[in-house]
């Protein structure tokens, strides 16, 4: 569940970050009104509890993978939730990049794509690592809090057994393997930003 989710909100969030940025002021396509339009929905989004939007958007779910019960029903809303988020943090992580960098490439002749697939990602590289590890863990945090209503997963099994049968141990259970969790995400997000970091 977390991995597939994952997935799918790199695969839309990056995306839609890059168009965040370069429509902001002072980039390529610089566009006053869509840019406001784009980031009010994405701060409407970013803003719905988790809990709420997961009831919210039942009938979404239900169209793209025919049930609003189980890890495969909860995707679709941890990737709604996390989407707009991971944008928000790609919008910032590129803007970390000096922009002497871009008209340095410009003055090249570099096409605004070749700039953002050439210099903006590779040298934002580390701060997007850092970023998609703290989409990770949101991820797990919101995932177990998908099990409330069905989701199914750690928090299915921390509600059903550790809250509702009065299991204390399973709950502390639970509790410990989402730490854990965190904790080597966070480890292997800081490893591998490392790595990727040249300055």
């Amino acid at each position: 569940m977390v991995l597939l989710a994952t997935l799918v909100s790199i695969v839309l969030g990056v995306p839609l970050g890059v168009v965040l940025l370069v429509t902001s002021k002072g980039y390529f396509y610089y566009s006053k009104h869509f840019y406001t339009a784009l980031g009010t929905v994405v701060n409407a989004l970013r803003s719905v509890p988790f809990i709420i939007l997961m009831v919210a958007i039942i009938p979404i779910t239900k169209f793209f993978v025919g049930t609003s019960i189980g890890t495969t029903a909860a995707v679709v809303p941890l990737t709604v939730s996390t989407i707009p988020f991971l944008a928000r943090l790609v919008e910032t992580s590129l803007k970390t990049v000096p922009y002497g960098l871009i008209e340095a490439a410009q003055s090249m002749g570099a096409s605004p794509f070749r700039i953002i697939v050439r210099v903006l990602i590779p040298e934002a590289m580390p701060e997007l690592i850092a970023n998609f590890t703290l989409t990770v863990i949101v991820i797990i945090g919101c995932s177990a809090m998908a099990g409330t209503i069905g989701g199914g997963g750690l928090g299915d099994i921390a509600i059903r057994y550790g809250y509702m049968r009065f299991q204390l141990p399973v709950m502390v259970m639970t509790v410990l393997i989402l730490i854990v969790m965190v904790q080597l995400t966070q480890l292997l997000g800081d490893f591998l930003a490392k790595r990727v970091d040249h300055r």
